[in-house]
Formats: structure tokens, sequence, C-alpha cells
């Protein structure tokens, strides 16, 4: 009753040429004398009216939260993956890489943060693993371990090749927690990995996913070829780099190491380097800050001057002195009156051809310091063997 007053009210005012008749309203008007528009109006106030006079209430001055409905206990797979994370995030690391600037202006000199990775305690000594790409250009580094104490990192070694870098922090031993140790060697494609690390500087995080692929190869900061790469689709993000790879059991099977994205984002390949690897080489490093390899004792060309050589195989720069390559009669690339003498082109190590460095690198390495090794040599047109014993090289 009073929304219909209202509206009589309304109408009243816009149009004063509507007259209401009886208790009824009769419309009474001449004709061509109400523009369109005031009809419109008029419709629409009365759509308001009645919007107003039936809408629901917006606010309820009772309203209180709702039951939480029981969730029930959690799978067996979410209680595994949470222990997981709980025993094995205290042994990974946060690792802040320091450069030293000076200012142009006042030639003051200062230090800022220049990357970030992640990296985890191998032992109760106080090492720490991480890439070597995440350190290298540092000249100072940082090592925050899980319960956010902060140590200076200082680097034991490195072995470029693999990408793996060893540093030492002086953390009382009660504040470390070495990581267990897997094998990479038995690992199945599909089994479940877990990824623990500070992407984007966001400390312990925990990325799942399977390993996609095995023996994969990429290519370290040096150049050379890392073989038996472990592929996985859990997400390796920047700030991952130097962090584990852990299998359903909390052990180290990798350390994750790059991603391949197309798109230059995360979403990509994620890469890590196989323990077994890693436990071969961070030993090396801790008893003498390097990795010693079986050699020969040469310079070689790298593939850009062999190129432009025109030369198929391993071309030698220098012998040195004294080498095992000098006392098996090897001979490098040398000067003589009106030009250069290229030196021998190892063309086979045992039979297996060698078309460049990295592939002889990885024959040598199928051996040990000691062992006598068959090469295939061409010098000066023509082809010759030569049995040498491998030396010590870093």
């Amino acid at each position: 009753m009073q929304s219909d007053k209202r509206f009589r009210t309304a109408v009243r005012k816009i149009t004063p040429r509507l007259k209401f008749s009886g208790t009824e309203p009769s419309w009474n008007y001449e004709a061509g004398r109400v523009h369109p528009g005031v009809l419109l109006i008029l419709s629409l106030i009365g759509l308001w009216l009645a919007y107003q006079t039936f809408q629901p209430g917006l606010y309820d001055p009772d309203a209180i939260p709702r039951p939480v409905t029981a969730r029930g206990d959690l799978a067996e797979d979410e209680k595994n993956t949470i222990e997981l994370f709980r025993s094995a995030s205290p042994s990974v690391v946060y690792i802040t890489s320091i450069a030293v600037r000076r200012n142009l202006f006042n030639l003051n000199v200062y230090e800022i943060p220049q990357g970030t990775g992640s990296g985890f305690v191998w032992d109760k000594q106080g090492r720490v693993v991480t890439n070597y790409h995440v350190i290298s250009d540092a000249s100072r580094i940082e090592v925050t371990l899980a319960d956010r104490t902060t140590w200076k990192g200082v680097l034991v070694g490195a072995a470029p090749d693999q990408d793996i870098a060893v540093l030492q922090i002086s953390a009382p031993a009660s504040k470390l927690h070495p990581i267990l140790i897997g094998d990479s060697d038995d690992l199945l494609v599909g089994q479940k990995v877990f990824a623990i690390g500070n992407p984007f500087g966001l400390d312990q995080t925990l990325t799942t996913g399977v390993v996609s692929a095995l023996n994969r190869e990429i290519t370290s900061v040096t150049g050379r070829t890392i073989h038996g790469v472990i592929q996985t689709d859990a997400a390796i993000n920047p700030g991952n780099s130097g962090g584990p790879l852990l299998d359903s059991a909390g052990r180290l099977i990798g350390v994750n190491t790059a991603i391949y994205s197309p798109s230059g984002g995360s979403a990509g390949v994620g890469f890590a380097v196989p323990v077994s690897e890693v436990n071969g080489v961070v030993p090396q490093i801790i008893r003498t800050g390097k990795v010693i390899r079986p050699g020969l004792g040469v310079s070689l060309a790298n593939k850009q001057l062999a190129r432009e050589l025109n030369v198929e195989g391993v071309l030698v720069i220098n012998v040195q002195p004294g080498s095992a390559a000098e006392k098996a009669g090897l001979q490098g690339t040398r000067e003589v009156a009106g030009g250069i003498v290229l030196g021998d082109v190892i063309i086979a190590v045992n039979e297996k051809e060698v078309g460049d460095y990295n592939e002889l690198r990885d024959e040598l390495e199928l051996h040990e310091v000691g062992d006598t090794i068959t090469l295939t040599i061409e010098r000066s047109g023509e082809t010759m063997r030569v049995d040498i014993i491998l030396e010590a090289v870093n």
C-alpha cells in the first residue's frame, strides 16, 4: 500500500496531465501530448520501486562462520611426502653469491648480491655442495642453514666440468644435518622424485615430479659434456640450482643444475647431475681441492681452431716437458722457417674414434691413472699407433 502511494506521488510530480478517478487509476490525456520519453521514465520508476519493495536483504546481523567439514586422515602418499620434507629440508641450504663493485663517482667499494642458489650439507665437518655456476663469479659467499643462521662460505674446490663446487662453513656440528646419499644407477623412468630448494629466494620450497628420462647430456659452464644426466618434470626454478633431487626414500640421487625452457620461463624440463658423479667428485675435492683425472700431459686445440685448420680429430698444440706424452714421443705444433708444422692429430683411443676434445676426454675417463692406452694418430699424412701410460692431470 505504501509503495502504491509513492508511485502515485512520483507520477503526479512528473506528469501533471495524468489524472486518477475513483479508486483505480485511469489514464486520461490528450492524444499526442505525452512524450514517449515520459512513458519510459515512468516505467523505469515503477521497476525501481518494485525492486526496492521485493529485493532480499543484503545483510544478515545473525551471520556466523559455517561449520568445518571433517577431512579424515591424510592419504598415504601425502604422509610420505610430508615426512620426506620434514626429514630432508634441514639438510638444504640457501646460498647467496655476493660481488664487489666500485662506485664510479667516489670510488668507494661496496658489495651487492649478484645471485642466489641452493645447496646441501655434505658432512658434519661443515662441507656444503652446490653448483659451480652458482658461486663461480662470487667475491664472497653466504650460506644460510635451515634454522636461518647465516655463515661465511669458503671455497674448498670445484669441478667446473661437472658443475660441482664444495664450500666450507664454520657452523657447529649440532646445526649440520648431512643429506642421505642414494644411487642414481638403478633409477627408472616414472619413479617419483622431489626437489627442495630456494626458487626466487623463497626458502625451503618443495616440488614434486617423476624421472622423465635418463642418460641425457647437457653442457657444463666449461663447454664439457656432462653424461648420464637425470631429466625430471619436477619444477627447477631459478634459485633451485645446486639443490638436491631426492627419491621417495629421501636420498640424494642428483644435484639440480639446469632447466630447458623454450619460453624462457620456469615451465620446462629440469636436469640434475647424477649422484654417482657427485659422489666420485666431491671426495676428491675434499682431499686435494681439485679433481684429478687421467690425462696425457698435452695441450689440445679447441673445435674452432681445428675447424679453421681443416683438421679432423684432436690436434696436439703443445707437449708438456717430462709428461707421459713426451715419453711416448707425441709431437706438438711448432713453428719452422716459413710457417707452422701441425702437431700429431689424435683420431682414436683403443680403436675408438674421437672427433674432438670432449670425445677424447670421455674415453680417457673410462680409465684410471697408470693405465696404458693405445692412441691412433696422424703425423705428416701417416697413420701410426702409440702406447701411452695415463698420468694424473687437473
